[in-house]
């Protein structure tokens, strides 16, 4: 039997703090580990619909992105595509309606995949900046170790890169902190 396909997505815009998690933590994902060739990772910026030809090409989708469900910055966040559809009213996602709407046009073309989105409640997704505030950069790792198990629980597999490690992504440019540089990850 083949292994699903499982596209790791993510979503988010790197201009507004934390409103770019998903980006950042698919960057760190991509310079840290080797994946198995059913797992796909892509930066999904803000493409909304645009992303509905990788989206309908994978088994398994994971989402990540900024989650506000109204607690407390900082709090790590899984939901599911089917509770997600059922909330469409109630906007936890920055990125729901999109996703949503997506997911929609993948059913109707018949090539709906399973979805979870995994995120972190944001502290500010606005003024500009390019970095994660201090209470969701703290929970960058437990959100990695959150993306890894969702993927090997899909069948896929990963590895750290040789002479890499998630602390190395700091010097590549992906920075998990405040814009003063006080807090890395």
């Amino acid at each position: 039997m083949k292994p699903q396909r499982i596209l790791v997505l993510g979503v988010g815009n790197v201009l507004l703090k934390d409103e770019g998690l998903g980006v950042h933590l698919v960057h760190r994902l991509q310079a840290s580990y080797e994946f198995s060739d059913n797992v796909e990772l892509l930066d999904g910026g803000t493409l909304g619909l645009r992303l509905l030809d990788p989206i309908t090409q994978a088994d398994h989708v994971i989402v990540i992105d900024a989650v506000q469900n109204g607690a407390e910055p900082g709090t790590i966040h899984k939901i599911s595509a089917e509770v997600l559809s059922k909330k469409v009213a109630f906007k936890n996602s920055i990125h729901q309606l999109d996703l949503v709407e997506t997911l929609a046009y993948a059913e109707v073309l018949g090539r709906r995949p399973t979805c979870v989105i995994l995120g972190i409640e944001p502290l500010d997704i606005a003024p500009w900046g390019t970095s994660l505030t201090p209470p969701v950069a703290a929970k960058v790792e437990a959100l990695e170790a959150l993306v890894l198990e969702e993927i090997h629980q899909a069948g896929g597999s990963w590895a750290l890169k040789a002479g890499e490690s998630p602390e190395a992504c700091e010097a590549k440019g992906y920075v998990f902190g405040d814009s003063g540089g006080n807090h890395r990850h």
